[in-house]
């Protein structure tokens, strides 16, 4: 294949993925890692491709972040019911981790004041909870991403890597039951949800009817890493024969 050809399809790749590591683009292109990241370094620059760390991600499809305070007011009635019954699941002495998403915010609201360890990348579920005099809250820490009020990038995923939680708490910008995934708006905010589930025993999503058909730019995980999902969307046959594939727990608010 030659240089400009391997060019072409590392675009077509990218952007029909919006993501990919150097060495699944080595073994379509049938060359080395290192050239192929000599390849990347030169799409870079011509402004077809973003380097990410072992990869790259596309251009074409990124979406900015919906700012936190228009998201709040969003499915609002739905996402508080969703919240309500996410609280329902909440027992004294649990170690918790909440994302930054509105109906995580909502949770916080109405957080019963006992003995619980609160770990969260949200300024607003942080501040929220400040005033509960049995939890214990601690925050991650990293880059503050303004539009969404949450601490993300490297700091806070190395942050995450120091603990364990029994139960997260997690939403997200789309869930595909087809192609079984569930994806965020950005990398920065997709890499951080995957560091969350990785150090949780149950991970439960938190989707409204909004969220479901949507595949976002990038993934997060597969639904086979969630044990439950909480939802105000009523459930086909089709869905949940899907549902049981995934040995998924439905919860219809």
């Amino acid at each position: 294949m030659l240089a400009a050809e391997r060019y072409d399809r590392i675009i077509e790749l990218v952007n029909i993925k919006g993501s990919i590591r150097v060495s699944e683009l080595s073994e379509h292109c049938r060359v080395t890692e290192e050239t192929i990241r000599r390849d990347l370094d030169r799409l870079e620059q011509a402004g077809q491709l973003r380097r990410s760390h072992g990869g790259a991600v596309s251009v074409k499809e990124v979406q900015p972040e919906i700012p936190y305070r228009i998201r709040e007011t969003s499915q609002a009635l739905e996402k508080k019911r969703i919240a309500e019954a996410a609280l329902a699941l909440i027992e004294a002495g649990d170690r918790i981790l909440l994302d930054a998403s509105t109906t995580a915010g909502y949770m916080a609201v109405n957080m019963p004041d006992m003995p619980l360890t609160i770990l969260t990348n949200s300024i607003q579920v942080a501040t929220e909870l400040s005033t509960r005099e049995q939890i214990e809250v601690i925050s991650t820490g990293g880059h503050l991403a303004s539009r969404s009020l949450s601490f993300v990038g490297p700091l806070a995923e190395r942050s995450l890597e120091t603990y364990h939680v029994d139960k997260l708490f997690l939403s997200c910008k789309g869930v595909h039951l087809e192609s079984g995934t569930i994806s965020e708006t950005n990398e920065l905010q997709a890499r951080l949800k995957q560091k969350m589930v990785g150090i949780a025993d149950q991970v439960i999503l938190l989707a409204d009817s909004s969220k479901f058909g949507i595949r976002a730019f990038a993934r997060v995980t597969g639904l086979e890493a969630v044990h439950t999902i909480i939802t105000d969307q009523p459930c086909s046959e089709e869905q949940s024969f899907l549902y049981s594939t995934y040995h998924l727990k439905i919860q219809t608010v």
